[in-house]
Formats: C-alpha cells, structure tokens, sequence
C-alpha cells in the first residue's frame, strides 16, 4: 500500500474523530437555549452564574452547569484527538514508507545493491547468475573461499549462494533468492522484506540425524490475479515451470560432480579451472588443486551410489539433457515459450557449471539435443547483461 493510499486513511480517520466531536458539541446538553450561548462565557469570581454578553448586556445561563462543561470538554478532546492522530499517523506512515524504500527491489524506482556471494563453479550460485544477469540486475560477486570461508565469516548461515540487499538483508537459498526477486520485479509495491515471509524456513533432522533446513513455498512466485495470467499466459505453465525447477535441484545437480570429476584427469582439468577462478593463494591454490580433486573424484564415486547413477554416469547426464529438451518441445523456443522462464534458467545455470570440464561440457553438447537450445539461452542471457 502507498504512503498516498495510508495518508488518506488517516484524514479519513481523523475525519470521524472530528464528527465525533462535533456531534457531541452538537447534542441538546451542549447547546444554549438562545443565541448568546454561542459566545464566549465569563465566569464572574465568587459566583456560581455563567454570562454572555451580547445587546442585552449579561444575562444569565442556567444551561452552563459542570455537566455541560464535561461535554463540552469530551467533545474537544475528540477534535484534538483527531489533530493529534494525524500527526502521529502521518509521521509513522512516512517513517515507514521511507524505510520500505530502502528494501524495494530496482525497477521500483529505488537504486538497490545486489551482492552475492559464491563460488565460481556451485551449480545453485551460478543459477542465481543465470537469472541476474538475464533480468539485467546490476550486481557484484564476493568470491568465497571454499576452504576458509572467511568471507562469510559474518553469518550464521554458512553455505552459498548468499545474496544481500543493500547490505542490510540476507536471502538465502538460490531457490528463495530467484523466486523472491522475480516476485518483487512483478509486484513493485511488495518490499523484499514482505516477499521473504512467504517463503518461511523449516528446521527438520535427516535419516541421519543432521539439522536440515528448507524453506516453504520456494519455487513459488507470488502473484495472483491479473499478475499470474500475464505471467503465466498458457494453462499449466506455471506448475510446469515449478515442477522443472525442482527438477534441476533434486536430480540434474545431482549428475555434475559425478560427470565433471569423473576420471582423475577430468577432476583435475576441474580444480585447474577453480583454482584459477577462486581466491586461493599459491600454496593454497597447489593444496586444492591436487588434494581437492583426488577427493572430488573419490566424492564422484559416493554420490553416484548415493544417486543410483548408471556406471557411465554420462549415460544419466545425456538421458537427462534429452528429457529436458523433450518437455520443451518442437514447438517452443524455451519451457517460457518466446522467452525463457525460471526452469529454463534453473536449467541453464546448473549445466553452465560445466564449461569448466572441457570434455564433459562437450560430450553432453554433441551426444544429446540440447546444444540449440543452449545456445538461444546464452545468447538471450548475454545481451540482456551487455544492457546493464
């Protein structure tokens, strides 16, 4: 609600208060039997007898009794009531419109500042990227140390993706990020603030015992109305698009690290590619090289038990590049139709990862039906950035 909109409920408010008092000022009890009672009154000392002045000189007022004066009393009590009221409400409301301004998503006519904190090749980060710079929000990376992580040293939550606004509020979750900023690009008048309640987290323990947290809602955009049936023009699109973007969480980053670590060779053609790309000193940069992608790879052969991959987990990759463009379609340029929409770059981000293993990337690209379609979404990716 604009601050116009809660201004004129306050003056309709202090409106009331203000025929409140009128009326009471109004009332039989309150009003003098003749004219003079209109006029100022005079209490003269010592006595008892109200007058008004007037052509007759002082006459008497049998009407102005401590009753009435209590009347009167309550009845300007109510206009200065109102009076004050206003006051109160206006400052409040521009106080709170003000701060609400600091939090309103750009495109909202306030200037806001995006910074996300990541890893280079984290398939969630580089998901959160794919839908910034399609929608050509200005942003600056903090590039985390995977070992260290003292970049982020200052919060509680310790993973990545991390996205601050204004560097005042933290979403986290590249689910809630995208889902929270595509909903405050259609509903300018909601803050991020007031988007982010709908996405509440949940506490639970795993199997295993592990604290795990989720956030309801989180592949929800949060429009409804004439909002959704402009976003959402084709019937079904919208549980389409949830359904594809949980789809890329639950299994297609799944099939990553398997594929990018899956030889030796591949895992350290990988860490070449993050050590050169991440904040690593020089012997640091040595230590994950080798050490990390001996344990990437050693990683790779856990989560494909984990995940039930096939022994060539590129058989999965492939099946699954195949099964996306499937859903697309002959008919479509993107799942979105002429534009892409949020499981197009769910999608996108997370096989992006992969242009930093050379010889998975390409297999994928020249085994499977997704080069054409990879390439509309670099392409459409790109130029809306090159804007900003």
């Amino acid at each position: 609600m604009g601050v116009y909109v809660k201004s004129k409920m306050a003056a309709a408010c202090v409106r009331t208060l203000g025929k409140v008092g009128r009326l009471v000022l109004e009332t039989p009890a309150c009003r003098a039997a003749n004219s003079y009672a209109a006029v100022p009154r005079i209490t003269l000392r010592g006595s008892n007898r109200s007058y008004g002045t007037g052509a007759g000189g002082f006459r008497s007022n049998p009407f102005f009794t401590p009753q009435l004066r209590s009347v009167r009393v309550l009845g300007c009590s109510f206009l200065l009531g109102g009076g004050l009221g206003l006051y109160q409400t206006l400052k409040l409301t521009f106080q709170r419109h003000l701060a609400e301004e600091e939090a309103k998503p750009s495109g909202s006519g306030a200037e806001v500042k995006l910074t996300l904190y990541q890893y280079k090749t984290c398939p969630f980060c580089s998901k959160v990227r794919a839908f910034l710079d399609y929608h050509g929000l200005p942003y600056e990376i903090v590039e985390v140390n995977p070992v260290m992580r003292k970049e982020i040293k200052w919060s509680s939550y310790r993973k990545v993706p991390i996205l601050m606004v204004n560097d005042t509020m933290q979403l986290n979750d590249s689910s809630v990020i995208i889902s929270t900023l595509r909903t405050s690009l259609i509903s300018r008048e909601k803050t991020i603030s007031q988007i982010l309640e709908c996405y509440p987290k949940m506490t639970s323990k795993n199997d295993s015992g592990k604290e795990v947290v989720e956030y309801n809602n989180k592949y929800w955009i949060m429009v409804a109305g004439g909002e959704e049936e402009k976003l959402y023009p084709e019937k079904g699109a919208r549980i389409e698009e949830i359904k594809w973007r949980k789809w890329a969480d639950d299994w297609l980053v799944h099939l990553i690290s398997p594929n990018v670590y899956r030889t030796p060779t591949e895992a350290l053609t990988s860490f070449d590619y993050i050590v050169r790309e991440g904040k690593f000193g020089t012997f640091e940069g040595f230590f994950a090289k080798y050490v990390g992608a001996a344990a990437m790879w050693l990683i790779s052969k856990r989560l494909k038990s984990r995940h039930n991959l096939q022994n060539d987990v590129r058989q999965d990759l492939y099946k699954a590049a195949n099964d996306w463009v499937a859903a697309i379609g002959k008919e479509r340029k993107f799942m979105g139709g002429e534009e892409p929409n949020l499981a197009d770059l769910a999608v996108f981000g997370v096989l992006g990862v992969m242009e930093c293993s050379p010889l998975a990337f390409n297999d994928m690209m020249e085994n499977t039906k997704i080069k054409p379609w990879y390439r509309r979404m670099e392409k459409a990716t790109h130029q809306n950035k090159a804007k900003h």
